[in-house]
């Protein structure tokens, strides 16, 4: 595939814009009163991470999404408003935005061919297992606890200069082909691929600029959630604070601030989340998921994952048997 004649080519909401001379058309990103492009407008509900070339030939109004975006210059430029800053990627640079930032964009000519990626916050979920407070560098690490989290709504974005970094680029080609020309193990595929380019970026932070409207304590944070993603079966409160030579009650207040939730809910979430997986991919005895996975209290399983799901395991396990 020629990629850069792939992607030159106008797209139908660009030839509609060419003839007409239209305004963006808001209902084809969002059903919203105010203007927050919905990810299922372009992301099936399995996928967590898709691909679309941004519309040219018009100003894109203020906006915010609720999804993690990455704008990614393949040719020419993108000049945008970004919070309140100014801000012109060049081809090969790199912008992440979370959930919570505003911007609005400014009309890109022909040969400026701008791919945003669409990324569920959800995402960080299944790299954070592969990441530590102490190789995170800290703009990075309160970038994903607040894509991640609730907790404060912070505006966010980081930029990237990286446009020299051959490994980067390589590794957006990749991403960008795979979704255009997907196989049976592409989804898989593009999450290593995505897992990668967040550790390159790590790798890189000395290229950053960045904007935040508040600052997070991230570290004890991020060494929380990867002790719960790590020793999930028997985790206790008590023992991280030990850990991490916290009083167990501050620690709590402060997961809690950050994240809005409980070391007790965050721990039942990462638990569930593993039985999920165990009754999908195993045959194993439920009895056996429930100890496998820290309860002792079959009954009190049963509970909170149909809580959860709106299904008992049992019924799970034979729908996806069903299916």
């Amino acid at each position: 595939m020629n990629l850069f004649n792939e992607l030159i080519q106008e797209t139908e909401e660009e030839k509609t814009i060419l003839l007409r001379n239209n305004h963006v058309k808001k209902d084809l990103y969002t059903d919203r009163a105010d203007f927050i492009i919905e990810s299922e407008k372009f992301l099936s509900k399995e996928k967590m991470i898709m691909v679309r070339k941004h519309t040219r030939f018009v100003d894109f109004p203020k906006h915010k999404h609720d999804y993690i975006e990455i704008n990614y210059v393949y040719n020419g430029e993108l000049k945008q408003k970004v919070g309140n800053q100014e801000i012109t990627l060049k081809k090969g640079e790199l912008l992440l935005l979370n959930q919570y930032i505003e911007h609005e964009i400014k009309a890109c000519s022909r040969e400026d061919i701008v791919i945003n990626f669409i990324i569920q916050p959800q995402f960080f979920d299944y790299i954070f297992s592969y990441l530590s407070a102490d190789n995170i560098e800290n703009n990075i690490g309160d970038f994903l606890i607040n894509s991640l989290f609730n907790h404060s709504q912070i505006g966010q974005f980081l930029y990237f200069a990286v446009s020299d970094v051959n490994a980067i680029q390589e590794l957006i080609h990749k991403i960008i082909l795979e979704i255009m020309e997907p196989s049976v193990l592409s989804d898989s595929t593009i999450k290593l691929y995505m897992g990668l380019l967040m550790i390159e970026l790590i790798k890189h932070s000395d290229k950053i600029e960045k904007q935040m409207d508040g600052f997070v304590q991230h570290q004890l944070i991020m060494e929380s959630l990867n002790y719960i993603e790590e020793h999930f079966k028997d985790a206790t409160l008590y023992e991280l604070a030990a850990k991490l030579k916290q009083p167990h009650y501050w620690l709590s207040k402060n997961i809690k601030k950050v994240t809005s939730q409980t070391f007790k809910e965050l721990l039942q979430e990462k638990r569930l989340r593993e039985a999920k997986e165990l009754l999908k991919n195993t045959s194993m005895p439920i009895s056996t998921i429930v100890e496998q996975v820290g309860y002792d209290n079959i009954s009190y399983f049963y509970r909170i994952f149909k809580s959860k799901y709106g299904l008992t395991p049992k019924k799970y396990r034979e729908q996806l048997m069903n299916r």
